[in-house]
């Protein structure tokens, strides 16, 4: 087994995590979780009950992934990494400061 010098930090490391989190795979994937993580919101909400993670993403990449994706890539970039806002439907409740 072959002992690293821990006293050196690795700048290749640090290097590699820092081009990851500004590669444009990585952000898609934040942005994309954002958005499940809201529609696993709305629709516990809508259900009454926490649905979790794994079925929201599944739903959501079932019903709203693929027009989420066609919205963001015609939205200029506008700072926020060309994040569109989709509107989800929300059933028969209405989400706080919604004037409809």
């Amino acid at each position: 087994m072959v002992a690293m010098n821990q006293s050196q930090p690795n700048t290749t490391d640090s290097s590699s995590r820092e081009f990851v989190k500004q590669s444009s795979l990585y952000q898609e994937f934040l942005a994309e979780r954002e958005e499940v993580l809201r529609h696993k919101w709305l629709e516990s909400e809508r259900l009454g009950h926490d649905i979790g993670f794994e079925r929201a993403l599944l739903d959501w990449i079932r019903k709203h992934r693929e027009s989420w994706r066609v919205a963001r890539r015609s939205t200029p970039s506008s700072g926020n990494g060309g994040a569109a806002s989709i509107q989800y439907s929300t059933g028969s409740f209405k989400i706080a400061g919604n004037s409809k």
